[in-house]
Parts: structure tokens; sequence; C-alpha cells
């Protein structure tokens, strides 16, 4: 299965993240699909998030499951999880 989850980057006590899309049995710095965003925690409110919003929606769409705390983040960026229905 593939998800969307954090990518740690940085030094000690100076983490960021890369937002990614990888094969959920992969280990958390391993290698990846899609970057699709960036969360930097230390920096100020309105400068901790950058997305690329249009690449979120596309793997979303085709059943990327998001982490809990990627899922908190997009959620706060007004980023909503929409699947498509399959009724027949």
């Amino acid at each position: 299965m593939v998800s969307m989850r954090l990518k740690r980057f940085g030094t000690k006590k100076r983490p960021y993240y890369r937002i990614v899309v990888m094969d959920s049995r992969a280990p958390r710095d391993g290698r990846t699909l899609d970057e699709v965003g960036l969360y930097h925690p230390i920096e100020k409110e309105g400068e901790q998030v950058r997305l690329d919003e249009e690449k979120i929606k596309g793997w979303l769409l085709k059943g990327v499951q998001p982490s809990a705390t990627v899922k908190k983040i997009l959620n706060n960026n007004s980023i909503t999880i929409v699947r498509k229905d399959t009724d027949n």
C-alpha cells in the first residue's frame, strides 16, 4: 500500500520534514515515489508548511493513505481528502 508521510531531515534538535509519497513498507528515510511538500516545525507559524496542492490532490484521488500527522497538516491547510465514489 502507498502512504503519504513525513521523511525526516535536519540535524539533532533541529528537524525538518518533507511530506512524501512512498510504499508503506519502506523505512522512514527510504526511497520515495514523490515529494509533495515541506514541514518545518521550528519556523514561524506562517512559514512552517509548504504544499504542492495539485500533486497532493492527485495522489489522494489515486488512493494514497495519509498518516495521522500528515492528515492533520492537510486539514490545517484546508486540503480535504476526497475519495472517488465507485458506485456501479
